[in-house]
Protein backbone atom coordinates (compact mmCIF):
# COMPACT_ATOMS: atom_id res chain seq x y z
CA UNK A 1 0.00 0.00 0.00
CA UNK A 2 1.52 3.56 -1.49
CA UNK A 3 0.83 6.51 0.99
CA UNK A 4 -0.50 9.44 -1.44
CA UNK A 5 -0.66 13.17 -1.42
CA UNK A 6 -3.55 14.15 -3.42
CA UNK A 7 -4.58 17.86 -4.01
CA UNK A 8 -8.05 19.01 -2.66
CA UNK A 9 -8.61 21.33 -4.83
CA UNK A 10 -8.79 19.40 -8.39
CA UNK A 11 -8.15 15.41 -7.04
CA UNK A 12 -4.81 15.69 -8.77
CA UNK A 13 -2.39 13.25 -6.85
CA UNK A 14 1.32 15.25 -6.50
CA UNK A 15 3.31 12.26 -5.38
CA UNK A 16 2.86 9.39 -4.28
CA UNK A 17 5.63 7.55 -0.96
CA UNK A 18 6.51 3.98 -0.72
CA UNK A 19 5.72 3.73 2.94
CA UNK A 20 8.90 2.40 5.00
CA UNK A 21 9.79 -1.86 5.63
CA UNK A 22 9.69 -3.12 8.69
CA UNK A 23 13.56 -3.01 8.16
CA UNK A 24 13.83 0.45 7.43
CA UNK A 25 11.36 1.12 10.37
CA UNK A 26 14.05 -0.64 12.71
CA UNK A 27 17.07 1.37 11.26
CA UNK A 28 15.69 4.87 11.98
CA UNK A 29 14.96 3.92 16.05
CA UNK A 30 18.16 2.15 16.06
CA UNK A 31 19.43 5.50 14.83
CA UNK A 32 17.34 7.65 16.79
CA UNK A 33 18.70 6.17 20.02
CA UNK A 34 22.46 6.50 18.90
CA UNK A 35 21.89 9.94 18.14
CA UNK A 36 19.93 10.45 21.63
CA UNK A 37 23.21 9.23 23.54
CA UNK A 38 25.48 12.24 21.74
CA UNK A 39 22.70 14.88 21.76
CA UNK A 40 21.24 14.70 25.41
CA UNK A 41 24.69 16.06 25.73
CA UNK A 42 25.17 18.98 23.45
CA UNK A 43 24.99 22.35 25.54
CA UNK A 44 22.22 24.80 25.63
CA UNK A 45 23.45 26.69 23.92
CA UNK A 46 24.05 24.76 20.79
CA UNK A 47 20.50 23.43 20.72
CA UNK A 48 19.59 27.29 20.64
CA UNK A 49 21.63 28.42 18.02
CA UNK A 50 19.91 25.21 16.00
CA UNK A 51 16.46 26.26 16.42
CA UNK A 52 17.08 29.62 16.09
CA UNK A 53 19.01 29.24 12.57
CA UNK A 54 15.41 26.69 11.81
CA UNK A 55 13.04 29.70 13.05
CA UNK A 56 14.99 31.65 10.01
CA UNK A 57 14.64 29.28 7.91
CA UNK A 58 11.08 28.80 8.27
CA UNK A 59 10.77 33.12 7.79
CA UNK A 60 12.59 33.25 4.70
CA UNK A 61 10.69 29.81 3.32
CA UNK A 62 7.05 30.94 4.05
CA UNK A 63 5.85 31.11 0.80
CA UNK A 64 7.22 27.79 -0.61
CA UNK A 65 6.10 26.15 2.58
CA UNK A 66 2.23 27.66 2.33
CA UNK A 67 2.75 26.64 -1.15
CA UNK A 68 3.00 23.14 -0.31
CA UNK A 69 0.73 23.11 2.62
CA UNK A 70 -2.11 24.71 0.04
CA UNK A 71 -1.24 21.48 -2.66
CA UNK A 72 -1.33 18.80 0.08
CA UNK A 73 -4.35 19.90 2.42
CA UNK A 74 -5.80 22.50 0.80
CA UNK A 75 -4.86 26.03 3.22
CA UNK A 76 -5.52 29.34 1.99
CA UNK A 77 -1.66 30.08 1.28
CA UNK A 78 -2.08 33.89 3.19
CA UNK A 79 -2.66 31.59 6.71
CA UNK A 80 0.00 29.06 5.65
CA UNK A 81 2.41 31.73 5.51
CA UNK A 82 0.99 32.76 9.04
CA UNK A 83 1.34 29.18 10.11
CA UNK A 84 5.16 28.98 8.72
CA UNK A 85 5.53 31.97 11.00
CA UNK A 86 4.03 30.94 13.78
CA UNK A 87 6.42 27.87 13.72
CA UNK A 88 9.44 30.69 13.99
CA UNK A 89 8.03 32.17 16.65
CA UNK A 90 8.00 29.04 18.75
CA UNK A 91 11.46 27.91 17.79
CA UNK A 92 12.80 31.49 19.18
CA UNK A 93 10.63 30.81 22.28
CA UNK A 94 12.61 27.77 23.17
CA UNK A 95 15.48 28.64 22.23
CA UNK A 96 15.29 31.71 24.36
CA UNK A 97 13.63 29.98 27.30
CA UNK A 98 14.39 26.72 27.08
CA UNK A 99 17.21 26.47 29.34
CA UNK A 100 15.72 28.37 32.10
CA UNK A 101 12.33 26.28 32.10
CA UNK A 102 14.89 23.15 32.76
CA UNK A 103 17.60 24.90 35.36
CA UNK A 104 16.74 22.51 38.61
CA UNK A 105 15.22 23.31 41.45
CA UNK A 106 16.68 23.69 44.53
CA UNK A 107 14.51 22.57 47.52
CA UNK A 108 15.08 22.92 50.90
CA UNK A 109 14.77 19.91 53.08
CA UNK A 110 17.22 18.66 55.63
CA UNK A 111 19.67 17.33 53.29
CA UNK A 112 23.18 18.78 52.73
CA UNK A 113 21.60 19.68 49.52
CA UNK A 114 18.30 18.75 47.46
CA UNK A 115 17.01 19.70 44.43
CA UNK A 116 15.07 18.47 41.00
CA UNK A 117 16.97 18.14 37.31
CA UNK A 118 15.00 18.13 34.34
CA UNK A 119 17.01 15.24 32.01
CA UNK A 120 15.56 14.69 28.88
CA UNK A 121 13.90 10.93 28.07
CA UNK A 122 15.11 9.49 24.93
CA UNK A 123 13.37 8.58 21.68
CA UNK A 124 10.05 10.55 21.56
CA UNK A 125 7.56 9.32 18.91
CA UNK A 126 5.08 12.29 17.06
CA UNK A 127 2.01 11.31 15.82
CA UNK A 128 0.74 14.57 13.85
CA UNK A 129 -2.74 15.54 11.79
CA UNK A 130 -2.70 17.09 8.35
CA UNK A 131 -4.95 20.01 9.59
CA UNK A 132 -1.88 21.89 11.00
CA UNK A 133 0.97 20.18 9.08
CA UNK A 134 3.80 22.63 9.92
CA UNK A 135 2.57 24.15 13.38
CA UNK A 136 1.31 21.07 15.19
CA UNK A 137 4.90 19.26 14.17
CA UNK A 138 6.87 22.68 15.52
CA UNK A 139 4.72 22.75 18.48
CA UNK A 140 5.94 19.29 19.97
CA UNK A 141 9.29 19.54 18.11
CA UNK A 142 10.76 22.70 19.40
CA UNK A 143 10.45 21.87 22.96
CA UNK A 144 10.98 18.33 22.73
CA UNK A 145 14.23 18.96 20.79
CA UNK A 146 15.77 21.75 23.25
CA UNK A 147 14.87 18.84 26.47
CA UNK A 148 17.62 17.16 24.07
CA UNK A 149 15.52 13.98 23.57
CA UNK A 150 15.47 13.10 19.71
CA UNK A 151 11.87 12.55 17.57
CA UNK A 152 10.97 10.08 15.71
CA UNK A 153 7.44 11.48 13.39
CA UNK A 154 4.94 9.79 12.10
CA UNK A 155 2.68 12.74 10.31
CA UNK A 156 -0.69 12.19 8.46
CA UNK A 157 -0.11 10.43 4.92
CA UNK A 158 -1.65 12.66 3.07
CA UNK A 159 0.66 15.68 3.81
CA UNK A 160 4.01 13.56 3.71
CA UNK A 161 5.12 16.33 1.50
CA UNK A 162 5.64 18.74 4.42
CA UNK A 163 6.77 15.99 6.48
CA UNK A 164 9.66 15.40 4.20
CA UNK A 165 10.38 19.32 4.09
CA UNK A 166 10.30 19.44 7.85
CA UNK A 167 13.31 16.68 8.02
CA UNK A 168 15.21 18.71 5.36
CA UNK A 169 14.69 21.87 7.15
CA UNK A 170 16.11 20.50 10.25
CA UNK A 171 18.67 19.27 8.52
CA UNK A 172 19.94 22.91 6.99
CA UNK A 173 19.70 24.17 10.37
CA UNK A 174 22.68 22.01 11.57
CA UNK A 175 20.52 19.40 13.77
CA UNK A 176 22.55 16.21 13.83
CA UNK A 177 21.85 13.61 11.52
CA UNK A 178 19.17 11.37 13.07
CA UNK A 179 17.86 13.81 16.00
CA UNK A 180 14.81 13.85 14.20
CA UNK A 181 13.64 12.08 11.78
CA UNK A 182 10.43 11.36 9.68
CA UNK A 183 8.89 7.53 9.32
CA UNK A 184 6.58 7.21 5.79
CA UNK A 185 4.44 4.35 7.65
CA UNK A 186 0.85 4.07 7.54
CA UNK A 187 -1.27 3.77 10.76
CA UNK A 188 -1.42 0.24 11.48
CA UNK A 189 2.18 0.15 11.55
CA UNK A 190 2.29 2.63 14.58
CA UNK A 191 1.38 0.11 17.02
CA UNK A 192 5.07 -1.80 16.74
CA UNK A 193 6.61 1.52 17.20
CA UNK A 194 5.06 2.30 20.04
CA UNK A 195 5.86 -1.20 21.73
CA UNK A 196 9.71 -1.02 20.83
CA UNK A 197 11.29 -0.66 23.77
CA UNK A 198 13.68 2.04 22.38
CA UNK A 199 10.79 4.95 22.30
CA UNK A 200 10.18 6.79 25.24
CA UNK A 201 7.10 9.03 25.20
CA UNK A 202 4.61 9.35 22.47
CA UNK A 203 2.38 12.85 21.45
CA UNK A 204 -0.18 12.66 19.84
CA UNK A 205 -2.57 14.77 17.95
CA UNK A 206 -5.41 13.60 16.08
CA UNK A 207 -9.69 12.92 16.93
CA UNK A 208 -10.36 10.67 20.25
CA UNK A 209 -10.81 7.67 18.44
CA UNK A 210 -6.91 8.24 17.86
CA UNK A 211 -6.20 9.37 21.03
CA UNK A 212 -8.08 6.02 23.00
CA UNK A 213 -6.38 3.80 20.36
CA UNK A 214 -2.94 5.45 21.40
CA UNK A 215 -3.20 5.83 25.00
CA UNK A 216 -4.08 2.15 24.98
CA UNK A 217 -1.20 1.11 22.85
CA UNK A 218 1.16 3.24 25.00
CA UNK A 219 -0.25 2.03 28.57
CA UNK A 220 0.45 -1.79 27.71
CA UNK A 221 3.71 -0.82 27.03
CA UNK A 222 3.82 1.50 29.99
CA UNK A 223 4.53 4.83 28.02
CA UNK A 224 4.04 8.49 28.76
CA UNK A 225 2.13 10.60 26.34
CA UNK A 226 0.58 13.45 25.45
CA UNK A 227 -2.68 13.33 23.87
CA UNK A 228 -4.24 16.72 22.26
CA UNK A 229 -7.67 15.89 20.82
CA UNK A 230 -10.93 17.00 19.51
CA UNK A 231 -13.17 19.74 20.52
CA UNK A 232 -16.27 21.21 20.30
CA UNK A 233 -15.61 24.77 21.78
CA UNK A 234 -18.51 26.66 23.41
CA UNK A 235 -18.47 30.39 22.73
CA UNK A 236 -21.06 32.09 25.33
CA UNK A 237 -22.37 35.28 24.78
CA UNK A 238 -23.66 37.04 27.36
CA UNK A 239 -27.38 39.51 27.22
CA UNK A 240 -24.55 42.43 27.93
CA UNK A 241 -22.27 41.45 24.80
CA UNK A 242 -21.47 43.99 21.73
CA UNK A 243 -23.06 41.91 19.06
CA UNK A 244 -21.45 43.06 16.48
CA UNK A 245 -18.23 42.57 17.54
CA UNK A 246 -19.01 39.25 19.14
CA UNK A 247 -20.63 37.51 15.89
CA UNK A 248 -16.92 38.50 14.76
CA UNK A 249 -14.82 36.71 17.33
CA UNK A 250 -17.27 34.10 16.73
CA UNK A 251 -17.42 33.85 12.82
CA UNK A 252 -13.19 34.62 12.70
CA UNK A 253 -12.81 31.64 15.41
CA UNK A 254 -15.25 28.85 13.20
CA UNK A 255 -13.72 29.72 9.75
CA UNK A 256 -9.70 29.53 10.79
CA UNK A 257 -8.04 26.74 8.27
CA UNK A 258 -11.63 26.71 6.69
CA UNK A 259 -12.64 25.42 10.06
CA UNK A 260 -10.74 22.25 10.29
CA UNK A 261 -9.24 23.36 13.76
CA UNK A 262 -9.67 21.14 17.10
CA UNK A 263 -10.23 24.71 18.31
CA UNK A 264 -12.11 26.48 16.20
CA UNK A 265 -15.53 27.76 17.60
CA UNK A 266 -17.72 25.34 16.75
CA UNK A 267 -21.15 26.04 18.96
CA UNK A 268 -21.92 29.84 19.39
CA UNK A 269 -24.70 29.83 23.30
CA UNK A 270 -27.09 33.50 22.49
CA UNK A 271 -29.33 34.97 24.49
CA UNK A 272 -32.93 33.85 23.24
CA UNK A 273 -34.03 37.42 22.93
CA UNK A 274 -30.78 38.34 20.74
CA UNK A 275 -31.24 35.09 18.62
CA UNK A 276 -32.20 36.47 15.85
CA UNK A 277 -29.82 39.79 15.49
CA UNK A 278 -27.21 36.99 16.58
CA UNK A 279 -28.44 35.21 13.40
CA UNK A 280 -28.35 37.75 10.82
CA UNK A 281 -24.80 38.82 11.72
CA UNK A 282 -23.05 35.40 11.66
CA UNK A 283 -25.07 34.80 8.12
CA UNK A 284 -23.63 38.07 6.73
CA UNK A 285 -20.09 37.39 8.09
CA UNK A 286 -20.22 33.76 6.44
CA UNK A 287 -21.86 34.54 2.76
CA UNK A 288 -18.54 37.16 2.81
CA UNK A 289 -16.09 34.17 2.86
CA UNK A 290 -14.54 34.03 -0.62
CA UNK A 291 -13.94 30.10 -1.38
CA UNK A 292 -11.63 29.31 -4.27
CA UNK A 293 -8.29 28.05 -5.04
CA UNK A 294 -6.19 28.07 -1.98
CA UNK A 295 -3.18 29.44 -4.11
CA UNK A 296 -5.04 32.61 -4.48
CA UNK A 297 -4.60 35.26 -2.51
CA UNK A 298 -7.75 36.59 -1.85
CA UNK A 299 -9.38 32.84 -0.95
CA UNK A 300 -10.74 32.40 2.80
CA UNK A 301 -12.26 29.23 2.27
CA UNK A 302 -9.57 26.82 0.38
CA UNK A 303 -11.41 22.84 -0.02
CA UNK A 304 -11.48 20.41 2.77
CA UNK A 305 -8.39 18.31 2.79
CA UNK A 306 -10.20 15.23 1.55
CA UNK A 307 -13.52 14.21 0.17
CA UNK A 308 -13.90 11.94 2.48
CA UNK A 309 -13.84 14.37 5.35
CA UNK A 310 -16.50 16.68 3.04
CA UNK A 311 -18.94 13.37 2.92
CA UNK A 312 -18.78 12.66 6.91
CA UNK A 313 -19.53 16.60 7.59
CA UNK A 314 -22.47 16.81 4.63
CA UNK A 315 -24.08 14.05 6.93
CA UNK A 316 -23.40 15.34 10.03
CA UNK A 317 -25.52 18.65 8.85
CA UNK A 318 -27.68 16.89 7.35
CA UNK A 319 -28.68 14.74 9.64
CA UNK A 320 -28.78 17.57 12.40
CA UNK A 321 -31.60 19.01 10.00
CA UNK A 322 -34.03 16.16 9.70
CA UNK A 323 -33.52 16.43 13.97
CA UNK A 324 -34.65 19.84 13.84
CA UNK A 325 -32.09 22.12 13.31
CA UNK A 326 -32.75 25.09 11.02
CA UNK A 327 -30.61 25.50 7.90
CA UNK A 328 -30.26 29.45 7.70
CA UNK A 329 -26.83 28.89 4.48
CA UNK A 330 -25.22 26.41 2.46
CA UNK A 331 -25.45 22.71 3.64
CA UNK A 332 -25.27 21.84 -0.23
CA UNK A 333 -22.55 20.18 -2.00
CA UNK A 334 -20.85 22.29 -4.60
CA UNK A 335 -21.08 20.94 -7.86
CA UNK A 336 -17.41 20.42 -9.75
CA UNK A 337 -13.91 19.46 -8.42
CA UNK A 338 -12.34 19.70 -5.37
CA UNK A 339 -13.42 18.96 -1.77
CA UNK A 340 -15.57 22.33 -1.19
CA UNK A 341 -18.16 22.72 1.61
CA UNK A 342 -19.76 26.00 1.85
CA UNK A 343 -19.72 27.94 4.34
CA UNK A 344 -22.74 26.54 6.72
CA UNK A 345 -24.83 27.72 9.69
CA UNK A 346 -26.96 26.29 11.73
CA UNK A 347 -29.52 27.60 14.29
CA UNK A 348 -31.80 25.98 16.88
CA UNK A 349 -29.42 23.41 17.44
CA UNK A 350 -29.87 21.56 20.50
CA UNK A 351 -29.05 18.03 22.41
CA UNK A 352 -29.15 14.65 20.63
CA UNK A 353 -27.99 16.47 17.03
CA UNK A 354 -24.44 15.53 15.40
CA UNK A 355 -23.80 19.69 15.47
CA UNK A 356 -24.37 19.92 19.40
CA UNK A 357 -22.91 16.38 20.20
CA UNK A 358 -19.82 15.72 17.61
CA UNK A 359 -16.99 17.85 16.48
CA UNK A 360 -17.99 19.11 13.05
CA UNK A 361 -14.77 19.78 11.34
CA UNK A 362 -15.64 22.08 8.60
CA UNK A 363 -16.99 25.63 8.09
CA UNK A 364 -20.22 25.08 9.81
CA UNK A 365 -21.55 27.26 12.57
CA UNK A 366 -24.33 25.56 15.20
CA UNK A 367 -26.10 28.61 16.83
CA UNK A 368 -27.83 27.45 20.06
CA UNK A 369 -30.29 29.27 21.97
CA UNK A 370 -30.07 29.94 26.05
CA UNK A 371 -32.56 31.38 27.82
CA UNK A 372 -30.95 32.75 30.72
CA UNK A 373 -27.52 32.97 32.01
CA UNK A 374 -27.29 30.10 33.83
CA UNK A 375 -28.75 27.87 31.38
CA UNK A 376 -26.15 29.00 28.58
CA UNK A 377 -23.08 27.82 31.12
CA UNK A 378 -24.94 24.55 31.66
CA UNK A 379 -25.02 24.09 27.79
CA UNK A 380 -21.02 25.43 27.07
CA UNK A 381 -20.49 22.92 29.51
CA UNK A 382 -22.75 20.08 28.39
CA UNK A 383 -19.96 18.32 25.72
CA UNK A 384 -17.89 15.34 26.26
CA UNK A 385 -14.92 17.54 24.96
CA UNK A 386 -13.10 20.50 26.78
CA UNK A 387 -10.34 22.21 24.67
CA UNK A 388 -11.28 25.04 24.57
CA UNK A 389 -14.15 27.80 25.43
CA UNK A 390 -14.69 31.72 25.10
CA UNK A 391 -17.27 34.33 26.62
CA UNK A 392 -18.07 37.32 25.46
CA UNK A 393 -19.27 40.43 27.41
CA UNK A 394 -19.08 43.83 28.01
CA UNK A 395 -17.86 43.19 31.35
CA UNK A 396 -14.14 42.00 31.11
CA UNK A 397 -13.96 40.69 34.72
CA UNK A 398 -17.41 38.61 34.97
CA UNK A 399 -15.97 37.26 31.75
CA UNK A 400 -12.51 36.52 33.73
CA UNK A 401 -14.65 34.61 36.25
CA UNK A 402 -17.11 32.83 33.99
CA UNK A 403 -13.43 31.76 32.08
CA UNK A 404 -11.59 30.57 35.76
CA UNK A 405 -14.54 29.24 37.77
CA UNK A 406 -17.61 28.00 35.51
CA UNK A 407 -16.19 26.87 31.64
CA UNK A 408 -14.63 23.45 31.66
CA UNK A 409 -11.92 23.78 29.16
CA UNK A 410 -8.03 23.62 28.79
CA UNK A 411 -8.11 26.98 27.33
CA UNK A 412 -10.84 29.57 28.17
CA UNK A 413 -11.16 32.98 26.41
CA UNK A 414 -12.57 35.99 27.49
CA UNK A 415 -13.81 38.70 24.34
CA UNK A 416 -10.81 36.68 22.44
CA UNK A 417 -11.28 33.85 19.96
CA UNK A 418 -9.19 30.48 21.11
CA UNK A 419 -5.80 30.03 19.85
CA UNK A 420 -2.48 28.45 20.65
CA UNK A 421 0.15 30.80 21.73
CA UNK A 422 3.84 29.46 22.71
CA UNK A 423 3.66 31.18 26.31
CA UNK A 424 0.83 29.55 27.72
CA UNK A 425 0.11 25.83 28.12
CA UNK A 426 -2.46 23.88 25.66
CA UNK A 427 -4.55 21.27 26.09
CA UNK A 428 -7.67 19.90 26.87
CA UNK A 429 -9.73 17.77 29.48
CA UNK A 430 -12.60 15.15 29.59
CA UNK A 431 -12.43 13.52 25.95
CA UNK A 432 -10.36 16.50 24.38
CA UNK A 433 -7.26 14.40 25.95
CA UNK A 434 -4.53 15.02 28.72
CA UNK A 435 -0.85 16.46 29.29
CA UNK A 436 0.06 19.80 27.95
CA UNK A 437 2.00 21.31 25.16
CA UNK A 438 3.66 24.89 24.87
CA UNK A 439 5.10 27.18 27.88
CA UNK A 440 7.10 25.99 30.79
CA UNK A 441 4.33 23.36 31.04
CA UNK A 442 5.15 21.67 27.56
CA UNK A 443 8.89 21.23 27.58
CA UNK A 444 8.29 19.17 31.05
CA UNK A 445 6.56 16.80 29.72
CA UNK A 446 9.21 14.43 28.03
CA UNK A 447 11.97 15.21 30.72
CA UNK A 448 12.38 12.89 33.85
CA UNK A 449 11.77 14.72 37.09
CA UNK A 450 14.47 13.82 39.12
CA UNK A 451 15.09 14.32 42.67
CA UNK A 452 18.77 14.18 43.79
CA UNK A 453 19.17 14.26 47.55
CA UNK A 454 22.73 14.97 49.02
CA UNK A 455 23.38 13.86 52.38
CA UNK A 456 26.33 15.28 55.04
Amino acid sequence: MTLQSINPYNGDTITTYQPFSAHQTEIAIQQAESAFKDWRLVPFAERRDRLKKAAEILQANAREYAHLMALEMGKPVQQGRAESEKCAWVCDYYAEHGEMFLQPEEIQTDAQKSYVSYSPLGVILGIMPWNFPFWQVFRFVAPTLMAGNTILLKHASNVSGCALAIEELLEKAGFPPNVFQTLLIPSKDIQHVIADSRIQGVSLTGSTAAGRAVASMAGKHLKKCVLELGGSDAYVVLEDADLEQAAKICVQGRLVNTGQSCIAAKRFIVPEAKLREFEERVVALFSDQRAGDPMDENTTLGPLARLDLREQLHQQVQKSKKLGARLLLGGEIPKGPGAFYPATVLSDVKSGMPAYEEELFGPVAAIIPAFHETMALELANDSVFGLGAAVLTADPEKGERIARDELQAGCCFVNAFVRSDPRLPFGGIKESGYGRELSRHGIREFVNAKTVYVSH
